[in-house]
């Protein structure tokens, strides 16, 4: 969405103000609810920090001006009556207000986004004692041969082994698979974007 788009949005339905659906950009999860009026929404793309107008104190307010736990806009979209936008942001400490990533508490989020961050983390940070800090320093092919030893080992329990075993292998491989790819600078989600554009 652009400053041009703004006017084609139908602000007469709830008096100049839209809902704006707030979610992490990076897992998917529903963070927050809040009203945008025109003047929240140019701020907000301008300075590509979410800003809202608050109901209660009749003023703007940018997520964050307080407490520092600013929402950094990713995308903006309308619905189609131009009356809701969806809001994705990358959020940068807890939303809600209650010191919870999100205002609703049991909000379903992508746990492969989630793994995948925390790995990214990892190899940021190399902490001491961490398995994953081990296989990063290990390299690219030690990651790779465990990527092998556990397809391996998800192929026998798929033969003969109990749906719990099955699964306990699959995990493996998903993570040794994150990591690897990981390594070699890609994410979990490039690899979805290709299954994404096979499908379509």
């Amino acid at each position: 969405m652009t400053l041009d788009d703004i006017a084609r949005l139908d602000w007469n339905k709830q008096g100049g103000l839209l809902p704006a659906i707030v979610q992490d950009a990076g897992n998917g999860r529903v963070l927050m609810l809040g009203y945008m009026n025109a003047e929240a929404l140019t701020k907000t793309i301008a300075e590509r920090r979410v800003t809202f107008f608050s109901r209660s104190r009749q003023r703007l307010w940018t997520k964050g001006e307080t407490s520092g736990h600013i929402l950094e806009l990713v995308s903006l979209e309308a619905d189609c009556d131009g009356d809701t936008l969806l809001v994705q942001v990358t959020p940068r400490g807890d939303t809600c207000h209650l010191a919870r990533v999100s205002c609703f508490e049991h909000a379903p989020a992508n746990f492969l986004a989630d793994l995948d961050a925390l790995i990214a983390q990892r190899e940021r940070e190399r902490p001491e004692g961490s398995y994953t800090t081990r296989l990063f320093e290990a390299g690219v092919r030690r990651i790779a041969q465990k990527v092998g030893e556990e397809g391996v080992e998800t192929a026998l329990a798929g033969v003969v082994q109990d749906d719990a075993a099955l699964l306990g292998e699959a995990a493996d491989l998903v993570y040794h698979l994150a990591v690897l790819l990981r390594a070699r600078g890609l994410a979990l989600a490039d690899a979805v974007q290709v299954l994404d554009s096979r499908h379509r």
